[in-house]
């Protein structure tokens, strides 16, 4: 069963997101800030992280780079949830190693999508 890891400061957001996981048989793990998250990439093992940008504490783009820069974490595919869609933001995410770009309010069906194809193309190269 893959493991996700959401990183999202808003509560509702993570109930949200646990639950529909879950119930596709995920299992997941949560953080409530980007501090936490990092921490949690490198000891809960995720086969992926749901990484909010706008958070207090440690943002997604700052939380991002410190696990793309760690040779612990870089491997990680990092798919980022954003409520603000700003043109250039999905390259600039891209160049920073993110794998995926998803704008609130969250589509649960595209998201499964980009969630289902990432761990495929994880799986098919291991």
């Amino acid at each position: 069963m893959p493991r996700i890891l959401i990183i999202e400061d808003n509560e509702d957001n993570r109930d949200m997101l646990s639950r529909r996981l879950r119930r596709r048989g995920f299992d997941v793990v949560l953080a409530t800030n980007g501090s936490e998250g990092v921490a949690m990439a490198r000891t809960e093992t995720p086969d992926l992280i749901l990484m909010d940008l706008n958070m207090p504490d440690l943002d997604g783009w700052e939380a991002t780079r410190l696990l793309k820069e760690s040779p612990d974490t870089q491997h990680l595919p990092i798919v980022v949830l954003t409520a603000h869609e700003i043109p250039g933001n999905r390259e600039r995410l891209i160049e920073a190693g993110c794998a995926e770009y998803h704008t609130k309010p969250v589509e649960m069906p595209r998201l499964l999508v980009q969630i289902e194809s990432i761990l495929k193309s994880i799986r098919r190269d291991s």
